[in-house]
């Protein structure tokens, strides 16, 4: 284990299927994953401490006043944010960490964080998307449709990453992130 763990980002439109790659990703106990915080219900089986940190928007407020995220940002009128000491306690305990998080939190993050490793997860089509979106069965048409346009306005963002993977297949997207993870610790 290097002496400094990585700080890896992970991004994508919603759909992309980019939670899904992670939960396989952090199967690996070389990894940590910053659990995010955010104003948002539950969906579904989903638990507190788990998926996320569910907060009151009050209690999220708080913390950004208290300067207690890393990167935090409005989506959907709900807050998202990182928490910032479990990823600095586990980055220097060597530890590498995954931040699944938006593209506008990429940006903050990279100015905070310039040697983050980025990695945006598109999807191999639109249509693919879209019908990822549907699958859920947690969208309302509403949210489908700001969804798909907001993919579009993200899309174009990823040429500002350090890399981008297609995900056609669960199991090649991953080990094609493992792959780059690899390559980026023979840098360090």
């Amino acid at each position: 284990m290097s002496s400094k763990g990585l700080m890896i980002v992970i991004s994508g439109p919603a759909g992309t299927g980019k939670g899904t790659v992670v939960k396989e990703l952090v199967k690996d106990d070389n990894f940590r994953l910053s659990i995010s915080a955010t104003t948002r219900a539950p969906r579904g089986t989903e638990q507190n401490g788990v998926e996320y940190h569910f907060l009151s928007r009050e209690e999220f407020e708080r913390l950004i006043q208290n300067d207690g995220f890393f990167e935090y940002a409005e989506y959907l009128g709900n807050y998202y944010g990182s928490p910032k000491q479990p990823v600095i306690d586990w980055t220097q305990e060597g530890r590498d960490v995954i931040l699944e998080i938006e593209v506008q939190g990429c940006e903050k993050v990279k100015k905070v964080q310039p040697d983050c490793i980025s990695i945006f997860i598109k999807p191999p089509s639109e249509e693919v998307l879209e019908h990822r979106l549907r699958k859920r069965g947690t969208e309302t048409e509403e949210n489908i449709q700001k969804r798909l346009a907001r993919a579009r306005e993200e899309l174009p963002k990823a040429d500002e990453y350090d890399y981008v993977v297609i995900n056609d297949g669960l199991e090649e997207c991953v080990e094609e992130i493992k792959n780059i993870i690899r390559s980026e610790k023979q840098k360090s």
